[in-house]
This record gives structure tokens, C-alpha cells and sequence, in this order.
């Protein structure tokens, strides 16, 4: 008789961003959206009968997916709808990385992809980013299951130009590729979206976590071929038909809905980044040009460890990575003006604490 513990599937887990619930934290480690959603979400809320949820959602998403299918230009047979992005890519590495070519994706990149791929048994090849941390197009150049990578790349931030991504897509008309495009509209540059209409094999994901302020409803959407979306849709009805819930549904639609709220609040986001990397590099640090809703910065004397304590002694929450390559950055969210000039008040502090003791 076997031992029922040698049957249990095991995988080394993906670690979040800390979770404070102290009061008066300030929170740069998530990289979620310092202002609150859309006023129009504030009204689909309070139009909202509670007295609905003893009805099953509409498992097809239909109006969320109109809403956005509408925003994009697209038909309602392109986009597919799920509980957040990382909902969407689980279902995605499950519907199409099913090869027993590895996958391709960056080795500095979102640290769910692996995750996944342990998960469902699917072999993978990690393809290091240049010392800029840009992609080299030319590892992409060879046989494989899949493609996947963040445009802008977290936890960089670097946005990586149409050109290269359509040039990886000419040398592999056989694979799916998927770009993972959660910060895109913070980037001000164009999304992949625009190549949908000539390729095929090529699915962009997005979500309403970051410039939508929704991160605790968990929606996120695939824009793609029909046929995509078809594949995707068959494997969320074979294990759970009802993925959003009426009010997220309600909610999500809201957001879309609201393009000026939309444009004025990512607008904050990069305006306040922009003063924000200005400021970092005035006190030493060096960064990539972030292209995302958050900073990598590395400091040229005082280690990335060290600050990330000192700050969140302070009550300042930043995201460490201890890993190879980047263990002497920091990704620090971009919050509201307020949020950030206490945060540069810390650091300076901090820092001329370090200045002084070395003297």
C-alpha cells in the first residue's frame, strides 16, 4: 500500500507582495492603484441589488465583454473574460502549452510563469534578458511550445517596442504567443493589441487590477482570434462555468465605461512617476526607464536589503527580490504625490544615516 503523501502534487508556491494591516502603512509593494476606482463603479455599486445574488451569474461575461470588445475595436467573439489576469494566463498555460517542446519566457519576468508550469508539467526554458534587462530577440529564434512575457516587464518595468514583438511572431507562425500586458497603460506606447488582425497566434492579456483601481474585484481579459477565445472558453466550462460574479461584472463594465476618469488617473500615475524617477536618481539610484506603474531602482552604495528593512520600519512597504540578478533593487509602486514625498523623506533619512556612519 502506497503513503497517500507521495501522491500530493508539489510545487514551490508563488510568494505575493506583503499584506500589511496596520493602520497608516504606506504601500508601495503591490503595485496597486494609489486613487480610488472610477465614480461610476461608486454608482454601478450603489444601483447594485443585493437581492440579485441569489442568481447565478451570466457565465458568458456578455456584457463586460461587449464593454470591452467595444473599447478596443474588436468583436465580442475576441475577448474572453476572467477572476484577474493570473486567472486568465493559469487558464491560458493550461488551454495551449500543452507540447512537449518547453515554453519560452525571460528569466527576470513574472515570477508566476514558472509556478504554472510546474503546476501543469509543462517544460519551460528561462531566456536571460540583456544587461538593460531588454529582451534578446534572437532567444525567441528557436523551436519551442510557447511564448510568454510582460510588456512593460515586471518587475522592470521595460517596455519592449511593437517591432520587436511582431518580429518574434514572423519567426514563429507555429506557437502561440501570449503578451501580458498589466501595465500597459501606463506605458504610453502602443499595445499589441494593434497586431491582432494579422496574427493569429498571438493573445494579449490585461487586467483591471492596476490603471482600473480593482484589484480586490479580480477581473482580468485575453484579447484574441476567435479561435483562441473558443479554446479558452471550452476549458473554463469544463471546470467552472460562473468565473465572475454579478458584481464584478456590474463593476467591470462601469470601469470600461468611463474613459475620462480612466485617462485622467493613469495620467497622475505617470506624471507623479516621472517627478518620482527624477527624484531617485538626484539620491544615487539608477533604474531602467519604467515604462509601468512602479520604479526597479537600485542604490550605488547602501544594498537593496538593507533599505527595504529600514523602510518598512518606517512604515513603508517596498517589493525586494532576493534572486539572482536583482537582488539589489527595489521595485517601489508609484503612489499618490503625498504618499511619495514621505517615502523620499524616509529614504533621505535613511540614507544620510548610511552617509554618516561610513564617514
Amino acid at each position: 500500500m502506497g503513503n497517500w503523501k507521495d501522491y500530493i502534487r508539489k510545487v514551490e508556491p508563488y510568494v505575493p507582495g506583503e499584506q500589511p494591516r496596520e493602520a497608516g502603512i504606506i504601500k508601495l509593494n503591490t503595485n496597486e492603484n494609489p486613487y480610488p476606482p472610477s465614480p461610476k463603479v461608486t454608482e454601478a455599486l450603489e444601483r447594485f441589488s443585493a437581492d440579485s445574488l441569489r442568481l447565478y451569474p451570466d457565465p458568458a461575461n456578455s456584457v463586460l465583454c461587449e464593454a470591452l470588445a467595444s473599447c478596443y475595436g474588436l468583436d465580442t467573439s475576441q475577448v474572453f473574460a476572467g477572476v484577474g489576469s493570473d486567472d486568465v494566463l493559469s487558464l491560458c498555460f493550461l488551454t495551449f502549452f500543452n507540447s512537449d517542446k518547453p515554453i519560452l519566457f525571460p528569466d527576470i519576468t513574472y515570477s508566476f510563469y514558472d509556478v504554472w508550469a510546474d503546476l501543469y508539467r509543462i517544460p519551460y526554458l528561462t531566456r536571460p534578458l540583456r544587461e538593460d534587462f531588454t529582451i534578446r530577440r534572437e532567444d525567441y529564434f528557436i523551436e519551442n511550445g510557447g511564448i510568454i512575457f510582460p510588456n512593460p516587464n515586471a518587475p522592470t518595468g521595460v517596455y519592449e517596442p511593437l517591432e520587436l514583438i511582431e518580429d518574434i511572431l514572423k519567426h514563429n507562425p507555429s506557437s502561440l504567443m501570449i503578451v501580458d500586458e498589466a501595465y500597459i497603460d501606463f506605458a504610453g506606447k502602443p499595445s499589441a493589441v494593434s497586431l491582432l488582425s494579422r496574427y493569429e497566434n498571438l493573445l494579449v492579456v490585461q487586467t483591471f487590477s492596476k490603471s482600473r483601481s480593482l484589484a480586490g474585484m479580480r477581473i482580468g481579459y485575453a484579447l484574441g482570434s476567435p479561435a483562441l477565445i473558443r479554446a479558452l472558453n471550452d476549458v473554463k466550462y469544463s471546470f467552472n462555468s460562473y468565473t465572475l460574479s454579478r458584481p464584478a461584472l456590474e463593476i467591470g463594465t462601469a470601469a470600461v465605461l468611463d474613459t475620462e476618469y480612466f485617462a485622467e488617473c493613469t495620467a497622475r500615475i505617470i506624471r507623479t512617476r516621472e517627478e518620482s524617477k527624477q527624484i531617485l536618481k538626484e539620491l544615487g539610484f539608477s533604474f531602467p526607464d519604467s515604462a509601468s506603474n512602479f520604479i526597479f531602482a537600485r542604490h550605488e552604495q547602501v544594498p537593496a536589503a538593507f533599505l527595504f528593512e529600514e523602510l518598512k520600519k518606517q512604515g513603508i512597504y517596498v517589493r525586494y527580490f532576493n534572486r539572482p540578478r536583482i537582488s539589489d533593487y527595489l521595485r517601489i509602486t508609484v503612489g499618490t504625490d503625498e504618499q511619495m514625498q514621505r517615502f523620499f523623506t524616509a529614504l533621505r533619512m535613511i540614507l544620510q544615516g548610511t552617509s554618516e556612519n561610513r564617514n
